[in-house]
């Protein structure tokens, strides 16, 4: 299993950037796949999720109606679309997947030594 993230970089408040995960070495139509971040002197936390069987995706209140998750089953491939960015979404953000947790509205709460799988972060920064 491998996951490999990538689309971080330098924006301003209030741009927008797409961060990708693509998955090898099994099927996103198996497994759902989360979004967690790390701010400078933080503990990593959930940011969104998607559900393999329906595609049902769920976000932490601080990025709702910002960040968009879906996927591209043809790629096998995540995405997390992230619009209005402010100065508190810079982190690292990781990809990461657990094959015994399905996702759901616990992604604010889940405690990242679940997962069992993560990919390599990708830093963004947001700063004028």
């Amino acid at each position: 299993v491998q996951l490999q993230a990538s689309g971080g970089g330098l924006v301003h408040p209030g741009g927008s950037l797409r961060l990708s995960c693509a998955a090898s070495g099994f099927s996103l139509d198996s497994y759902g796949m989360s979004w967690f971040r790390q701010a400078p002197g933080k503990e990593r936390e959930g940011v969104s999720c998607i559900r393999s069987s329906d595609g049902s995706t769920y976000y932490r209140d601080s990025v709702k109606g910002r960040f968009t998750i879906s996927r591209d089953r043809a790629k096998n491939t995540v995405y997390l679309q992230m619009d209005s960015l402010k100065p508190e979404d810079t982190a690292v953000y990781y990809c990461a997947t657990d094959f015994q947790w399905p996702c759901n509205e616990r992604i604010a709460t889940i405690k990242d030594y679940t997962m069992d799988y993560w990919g390599k972060g990708t830093l963004v920064t947001v700063s004028s």
